[in-house]
């Protein structure tokens, strides 16, 4: 069996031969990556099930046909990403071809959280296949159905030459990353993400952070209060409310609470029915653990459950729980939930919930929900998140062409289409040169004149324009 130094020395090698540069190359691993998802849909539906009891319908929807419509957008795209950009140029380089070429990193490392074990993992590579990378693959240990099924379909249908799967818990990624790569991908937990950027900064790795944080949702003014319950309830408990986009709190007046609590216990039960635990559209929590750290949550809040709060250690169940009258000192307002638990806070105006969501991390998602275009545009124009979306949740990350990832303390880097194949591409610039006008470029070579100084800023400088009565460079 292959230590992890043979694994990355064998794909850097298959790397520097060249094999990946080729555009065919890439189309051809990418429809094959296609092939492994539709020919083997009912074993990945299983395994998500085995490890989340994940509905079929939100596994199909989160985790494969998300997957398969980043692929289809990518494969239809790639030959025009893969083309050079050319730049605009000065009178110094007018006979000059001069453009930006996209080249591949190298051999690069993504690491894949549980909560959608199988899209996290594979979303990302395909960019880094785009890109023309070669890839190591480590999805979680916590999702051993779906890791197990990762490691068994990868080298059947991708090239064994340029892509590897490594399986192992936290000792394992912990060896991993004291090898030298050219990216490493990273999805999972702020902490956890600190000690990537640690391991990464000793070989002056990039990286990208795709973490998580308190997802805020404003629920604010007039509105369809019925659709909004049930657009809410949709979003916040999908995957049993283990999504890093999922609302994590919601903020409205008094009088709005009223409206929207009977929406939310109207919206439950259209989905779940009056005993949720029998559903079968809804998921389950990961672990022991996981179950334990939320039970424990709901135990020391403050507020009080006005919905839901019913348990079964032995299911790993959680019902779907409203907590109401929430101070933001409260204990589930310190740290992400990342399950069925959504508090409630009451704000008096805009103003205070925009300063409530700007004066604490900057959120990967967030959520307005209001029929005032104005309070939406003042909300998205007076607040910083990964990303945003007015009258639903979650949805936004759905679409290839919206790069998907945060800012701040919800991470750094994006990827979807072709933000993916960016993020894994060195943006290469060039200039080509002929032999050409050296009449004119004596006029930089020594003994220095002042005349011929005045000669190349006139150029080389960019040109003032006008617009609007302003000058402007």
């Amino acid at each position: 069996m292959e230590t992890q130094e043979q694994v990355i020395n064998r794909l850097r090698k298959s790397f520097q031969s060249g094999v990946t540069l080729p555009m065919e190359f890439r189309l051809a691993q990418l429809e094959a990556l296609q092939d492994l998802l539709q020919e083997n849909e009912q074993q990945i539906l299983d395994a998500l099930h085995k490890d989340l009891a994940k509905p079929s319908f939100e596994a199909v929807l989160s985790e494969i046909d998300m997957v398969v419509n980043d692929l289809c957008y990518t494969i239809s795209n790639l030959p025009k990403w893969m083309q050079p950009d050319h730049v605009a140029k000065n009178l110094a380089t007018k006979l000059d071809d001069c453009f930006v070429r996209r080249e591949p990193l190298g051999v690069v490392l993504i690491i894949g959280a549980w909560n959608y074990p199988l899209q996290l993992v594979l979303l990302p590579l395909v960019g880094a296949i785009a890109a023309g990378n070669c890839a190591i693959l480590k999805p979680s240990e916590i999702s051993q159905a779906t890791e197990q099924l990762l490691s068994e379909l990868v080298p059947k249908y991708l090239s064994q030459a340029c892509y590897a799967v490594t399986c192992g818990g936290a000792e394992n990624t912990k060896k991993l990353l004291e090898n030298r790569f050219d990216h490493i991908f990273y999805t999972g937990s702020q902490r956890v993400a600190r000690n990537i950027l640690q391991a990464a900064a000793v070989h002056l790795t990039p990286v990208t952070l795709e973490l998580g944080g308190k997802c805020p949702c404003l629920v604010y003014g007039q509105l369809d209060m019925r659709a909004a319950g049930r657009r809410l309830v949709w979003a916040k408990f999908f995957n049993a409310g283990q999504s890093c986009v999922a609302p994590d709190y919601v903020l409205c007046t008094p009088q709005t609470l009223k409206e929207l609590l009977p929406a939310v216990q109207e919206a439950l039960e259209a989905f779940y029915g009056v005993q949720p635990e029998k559903s079968p559209d809804l998921g389950r929590i990961v672990t022991d653990r996981h179950w334990s750290r939320l039970m424990e949550m709901l135990a020391k809040s403050e507020g009080k459950v006005e919905i839901g709060g019913e348990s079964n250690r032995e299911e790993k169940y959680i019902a779907p729980t409203v907590v109401v009258n929430v101070k933001d000192s409260d204990v589930l307002m310190q740290e992400e939930i990342f399950g069925p638990i959504l508090p409630i806070l009451t704000i008096e105006s805009l103003e205070e919930a925009i300063n409530f969501i700007n004066n604490r991390d900057k959120p990967l998602a967030l959520y307005v929900f209001s029929d005032d275009t104005q309070t939406v545009t003042t909300v998205l124009e007076s607040t910083s998140s990964g990303g945003f979306c007015s009258n639903d949740g979650i949805v936004h990350m759905c679409l290839p062409g919206l790069p998907f990832g945060g800012v701040g303390a919800s991470g750094m880097g994006s990827y979807h289409g072709r933000w993916g194949f960016e993020t894994f591409s060195h943006r290469r610039a060039c200039m080509l040169r002929g032999w050409g006008l050296e009449r004119i470029n004596v006029l930089r070579y020594p003994p220095y004149k002042d005349s011929n100084l005045g000669w190349l800023r006139w150029a080389t400088m960019e040109k003032k324009k006008t617009w609007r009565g302003c000058s402007v460079m």
